[in-house]
């Protein structure tokens, strides 16, 4: 009876152990099929992206430069576009963007749902800002679609080493920026600048998709030199609109300092100068800009063309009549801009022509000619009359904008001079 006993005692005690243990087992296998399954539902959703409103997962983008010559009409005909259809779509774009202003050189985009297929649209980027869509699935239709601009606030500051053009440049600055800089501090002589000359400006930066597409208005510069320093302040309301040093005087000039930007003098106004060319005394009773081939020569004043000529000497030139006391002329140049003619009136900064070395010249440059009263002059040494200034009742608005703005600029400091513009050479 004891061993009978003993054995089923035995039994219920292998049997406890079968049914914990696969309790166990259940519980730990159920647990990791969960687990599983809870790995298994968390899904990464992958951010779809657009180009031109399209998505980029479920289209097709090919790139097409156009070349030279190229007509828009045989473009799509390749691609399976019929001829009513384009003539169409040539119809609604001459109100929105013809499609005669798709220049050679750049790209348009076709964009299919399938790269066999016939495109549904292509588009065209005429600059960074905007793009115009072409639809050419069920309804023709072209639109222009402008990107969102953010525009921030920047500054910077440099010294120069041999010309400000150079030293902006190196600062990363734009050549749009270094323009703007000559309109802002237009009572200083840039092309007299010497090295260790000292600038900051503060100005707009405009960003398209978050990217640096190209600067805006200077709002405030100044430019320090071992004699003096000089600021120009932007200011605009109904009455007035521009540059104005510390005091309120306009900084524009009633002359332009040069006829043409970012270029350096190669021979002065001289009475007795030995001609290069001629290897005789010749008074040179102008002054010689030289500058890259093809640069726009600009009117320094608003005037009247009175001439537009060539001859052996003078090359191509163009003479204006700015009033009764001054006129200028410009020498040498490559060709005339377009409509520039006897009697045409020009404004001061207009393009008249190209430089060049047409004539009796060594290199491109734009020989530079002033009269007063009919007798040619420096015009580097006159002093010509002031802009009207601003009336005084104006002056306290500008003060209190003027000194916002220094305070600004206050906080930039001009970069000190040191041991790596010993030399001040690029």
């Amino acid at each position: 009876m004891y061993k009978v006993k003993k054995y089923l005692s035995d039994l219920v005690l292998i049997f406890s152990f079968l049914f914990i243990g696969s309790i166990c087992f259940y519980l730990y296998t159920n647990g990791k099929s969960a687990e599983v399954r809870d790995t298994a539902v968390t899904v990464t959703e992958v951010p779809e992206t657009f180009k031109y409103g399209f998505n980029e997962a479920g289209h097709f983008f090919e790139d097409y430069p156009i070349k030279r010559n190229a007509f828009m009409g045989d473009i799509l005909m390749d691609r399976g576009i019929d001829f009513d259809r384009i003539l169409e779509l040539e119809k609604k774009a001459e109100k929105v963007f013809s499609l005669r202003k798709i220049m050679a050189g750049k790209s348009i985009t076709f964009i299919k749902e399938d790269e066999c297929e016939a495109p549904k649209c292509f588009v065209y980027e005429p600059n960074p800002m905007s793009f115009i869509r072409f639809d050419l699935s069920n309804e023709i239709a072209v639109t222009k679609v402008d990107r969102d601009v953010d525009v921030c606030m920047q500054s910077a500051s440099g010294i120069v080493t041999s010309s400000l053009w150079t030293s902006m440049k190196k600062e990363g600055l734009d050549a749009r920026l270094i323009d703007k800089m000559e309109d802002a501090l237009a009572q200083v002589y840039f092309d007299q600048s010497q090295p260790g000359d000292q600038y900051k400006l503060i100005f707009e930066m405009i960003y398209v998709d978050g990217k640096p597409i190209r600067s805006g208005k200077i709002y405030s510069a100044a430019y320090k030199s071992d004699e003096d320093i000089n600021y120009g302040f932007f200011y605009a309301n109904d009455k007035y609109s521009g540059y104005y040093d510390f005091e309120g005087t306009p900084n524009k000039k009633t002359f332009l300092n040069a006829p043409v930007k970012y270029s350096y003098i190669s021979s002065g106004y001289n009475p007795n100068r030995f001609h290069p060319i001629l290897k005789r005394r010749k008074a040179h009773l102008g002054t010689d800009y030289a500058a890259r081939r093809g640069a726009p020569i600009m009117a320094v004043a608003d005037g009247v063309i009175t001439k537009r000529s060539y001859t052996e000497g003078n090359g191509n030139y163009i003479k204006i009549k700015h009033d009764d006391v001054y006129q200028t002329q410009y020498l040498h140049m490559s060709k005339f801009a377009r409509g520039i003619k006897p009697g045409v009136r020009v404004r001061q900064g207009q393009t008249i022509g190209y430089v060049g070395s047409t004539g009796l010249a060594t290199g491109p440059h734009v020989c530079f000619r002033f009269w007063k009263n009919g007798k040619q002059i420096n015009h580097r040494t006159e002093n010509f009359p002031p802009l009207n200034p601003m009336e005084k009742s104006e002056l306290p608005t500008f003060f209190k904008e003027r000194d916002n703005l220094m305070q600004e600029l206050d906080e930039i400091p001009f970069k000190e001079r040191n041991m790596a513009y010993a030399g001040f050479s690029d």
